[in-house]
């Protein structure tokens, strides 16, 4: 009885954290708020919610938008949260320039700059990546920490294959963009999830995506220059990734911590939330970061 007894108070004492952390993240939800930064005349959308001048900065991938980090931004109360619009990208400005990496890059340091944060980790999808590696080439100062989810720090295509792959989007994007997309999909098994980014990811204007594809094939953004700051990498498998690509990454960043998840899509953060956002805290904390 008294065994029975112990257990049915842990099972109370358990939902009633369950319950403390819903309710802590419907009020995180709730003090979340858009604002806009300035780059030359272009602004740049970001929402944020908590306090203070160092954050958990979120940097989504090519055509999509800060609403891809929607299963993370709740979920690190104790946090201040930031998730950004890039330039061409969701609701931030889309002006016709070069969407080159070096100008995503400085789109997030003038977020940094207008939210008022003096050190950040920051976190980038896909081309997030390159983009996040950018940031700490040009204002290493403002960095705490990487985090690499399912992106690259080395080119993974010849110039040949970038070569033809671009001539097909380019002759004809409005044929080719949506193959390319449904082919990144594929191992999606959550349809509505799948139709979702999808639909997103289509309707970033074509002059947009596609100098932001030429952007990433930059070959200077993949010099192996250090990174001295702690890095944590989770990625997908996939034939993508070489057999040496985690030696690669801690030639890299020294202080690297990496994983690579079965059974996932390039999209592994909205499929599996909870799971990356746990190794994302495990980070933080091992690195006191948080």
């Amino acid at each position: 009885m008294l065994i029975s007894a112990k257990y049915k108070t842990a099972g109370v004492i358990f939902a009633c954290l369950l319950l403390l952390t819903a309710i802590a993240e419907t009020v995180r939800a709730s003090e979340l708020k858009s604002y806009f930064a300035g780059l030359g005349d272009t602004k740049i959308h970001y929402q944020s919610a908590g306090k203070g001048d160092k954050a958990l900065v979120f940097v989504h991938g090519w055509t999509c938008n800060s609403d891809f980090w929607r299963g993370q931004l709740n979920a690190f109360p104790n946090a201040r949260v930031i998730a950004i619009d890039l330039p061409g990208h969701g609701k931030s400005g889309k002006p016709r320039v070069d969407y080159t990496i070096d100008y995503f890059a400085r789109s997030v340091a003038a977020v940094l700059k207008e939210a008022k944060i003096k050190r950040a980790v920051l976190v980038g999808h896909s081309m997030g990546t390159p983009v996040i590696r950018q940031v700490y080439r040009l204002f290493p100062e403002k960095v705490a920490g990487l985090v690499v989810v399912d992106g690259s720090l080395r080119m993974l295509f010849s110039k040949e294959q970038m070569d033809q792959f671009m001539g097909g989007l380019r002759t004809n994007y409005a044929v080719s963009a949506p193959q390319m997309i449904d082919g990144m999909l594929q191992p999606v098994s959550d349809e509505k999830l799948r139709a979702e980014i999808r639909t997103v990811m289509l309707s970033a204007p074509d002059y947009v995506a596609l100098s932001a594809m030429e952007g990433m094939a930059d070959p200077k953004l993949y010099q192996t220059d250090a990174i001295n700051v702690p890095v944590l990498a989770v990625l997908a498998k996939s034939p993508f990734w070489a057999a040496d690509t985690e030696q690669f990454l801690r030639q890299l960043a020294p202080q690297l911590e990496f994983v690579m998840w079965d059974d996932v899509s390039h999209f592994l953060m909205m499929e599996k939330p909870q799971e990356f956002n746990q190794t994302l805290r495990d980070f933080l904390s091992k690195h006191k970061l948080g």
